[in-house]
């Protein structure tokens, strides 16, 4: 039994990445695991400063809601990273949260491919949705999300699920018209189904 935590990066409380997420939750408990959603659309989650004050082990100087998180993070075995698309990339919620890790790293005397401390390591996914479902739609969140989240902090990949054409920005949810739904339960369901070596960051 693996500990999930979905951290879900804005979008409408029943949009379409919402219920991808629960999906993919649903999935993972259907496995046997334990997953627990949490929507940074009831969570004041400020972007980093960049101050410092946690390289000096003292506590971040914004008073919000990221430091309830810590625990979550630290005994989770998986995050998976859950947002719509805005302007191509992950929501500005997502990224603020992924920017807060930099509290939880560590000096690293030894780093590899540019990385200047260590990282608690887990195993992670990204969930996305879209409207727009051409060949270069996710370029850019996948991007961002390889370079900051995998080489950088070192999480290793399980695997993405980026669900496009899910309907007008303008109109409800369209993901049930999808297969999405479907492919994000199955995607829960085996993420730890054939354990695999993992690369070494």
């Amino acid at each position: 039994m693996r500990k999930i935590l979905v951290i879900l990066g804005g979008g409408r409380a029943r949009g379409n990445t919402a219920q991808l997420a629960e999906a993919f939750a649903e999935g993972a408990r259907e496995a046997g695991h334990q997953a627990e959603i949490v929507s940074l659309l009831k969570y004041q989650v400020n972007g980093c400063l960049g101050c410092n004050a946690c390289r000096y082990g003292k506590p971040c100087v914004q008073k919000d809601d990221f430091s309830r998180l810590v625990p979550k993070i630290l005994e989770a075995d998986l995050i998976a990273f859950a947002s719509p698309l805005y302007f191509w990339t992950i929501s500005s919620k997502l990224k603020a949260f992924i920017e807060r890790f930099y509290c939880l790293a560590e000096e690293d005397p030894d780093p590899l491919l540019g990385r200047y401390e260590k990282y608690p390591v887990k195993d992670s996914v990204l969930l996305m949705s879209s409207a727009d479902n051409f060949f270069w739609t996710f370029e850019q969140a996948e991007s961002y999300y390889q370079f900051a989240v995998v080489n950088y902090i070192g999480f290793r990949d399980r695997g993405r699920l980026l669900a496009g054409g899910c309907g007008s920005t303008n109109g409800k949810p369209g993901i049930q018209e999808t297969d999405h739904l479907k492919q994000a339960f199955e995607f829960g369901k085996n993420v730890y189904h054939e354990e695999r070596p993992q690369p070494e960051i």
